[in-house]
């Protein structure tokens, strides 16, 4: 998989100064105990939070969930990364296989790309119709009044990187044999594409930045920077407040009794790798 650079306009994104790590550890440890404390309001109060993650590929977008969830509690918090749609979710409404995946009561979902997936992927790949395009920019910002009119709280996130940056990261991934599979032919598309996502982003933006769901655009040049500034600025949007969680009495060891464990012998235990390390 050979990646070569195309000349393209740059995107919104800035070089930045990159955030010092224990500055960035730090902070990141107090805003992950803000997020607890959310999520505990979020549970007390019934209330129920969509956050939505787009932008350019390797932006960033999944290595700011991973760190706003990694502390949550995952029965109340739910991460939708949603596949290519099935031949019978072709048929359906649009928006329909979204919705089974909105929250209930006490709950938070993310989605990792979600219905834009048309405005922007569909829409440059030519994965749907000019008429489909034109439909869900129509009725995309009636969908969301919708959510938000019934009590969701929708917060919109389009992650910006320069084209330099994302070059550099894939290049990064390709190296990796662990992030190797985040990197496929389509994802090499959008430097070929550059200016095509560009303008796809632009046009969407103009449809779908509605006051009632506005879109915040994140700067993730520098991804430290940008997973502490988007947890912030998510923070700052909800009116939370401190709940003590329900007080957890741990009792008394009862005492063992007549009972004795069969001997160690008998249970297949897994061998002592780490033994064998140097340490």
């Amino acid at each position: 998989m050979k990646i070569v650079h195309q000349p393209a306009v740059a995107d919104d994104a800035s070089s930045v100064v990159k955030l010092g790590l224990k500055v960035y550890e730090a902070e990141l440890i107090r805003l992950q105990i803000e997020l607890v404390t959310l999520q505990q309001w979020v549970r007390d109060t019934g209330a129920r939070v969509v956050v939505i993650f787009e932008g350019r590929d390797a932006a960033g977008k999944g290595s700011a969930i991973k760190r706003i969830t990694e502390r949550l509690n995952p029965r109340w918090c739910r991460i939708a990364a949603l596949p290519a749609p099935t031949e019978r979710e072709r048929t359906q409404w649009y928006f329909q296989r979204y919705i089974e995946h909105l929250p209930a009561a006490g709950e938070i979902v993310f989605f990792d790309r979600s219905w834009y997936n048309r405005a922007g992927v569909e829409r440059v790949m030519g994965f749907c119709t000019s008429g489909e395009y034109r439909q869900f920019l129509h009725q995309a910002p009636i969908f969301e009044r919708l959510l938000v009119e019934d009590g969701i709280l929708l917060r919109k996130y389009w992650f910006s990187v320069s084209d330099l940056e994302q070059e550099r990261r894939f290049k990064s991934r390709q190296k990796d044999p662990m992030r190797r599979w985040k990197l496929s032919d389509m994802d090499l598309q959008s430097i070929s594409r550059w200016v095509e996502y560009s303008k796809a982003k632009d046009e969407m933006f103009v449809h779908t930045d509605i006051p009632g769901a506005p879109w915040y655009v994140v700067e993730s040049n520098d991804k430290r920077r940008s997973r502490v500034n988007v947890i912030a600025h998510l923070l700052s949007t909800i009116s939370y407040e401190h709940r003590e969680p329900p007080t957890v009495k741990i009792p008394a060891r009862p005492p063992i009794g007549d009972y004795t464990r069969p001997p160690r012998e008998e249970f297949t235990v897994i061998p002592d790798h780490a033994a064998t390390l140097q340490g």
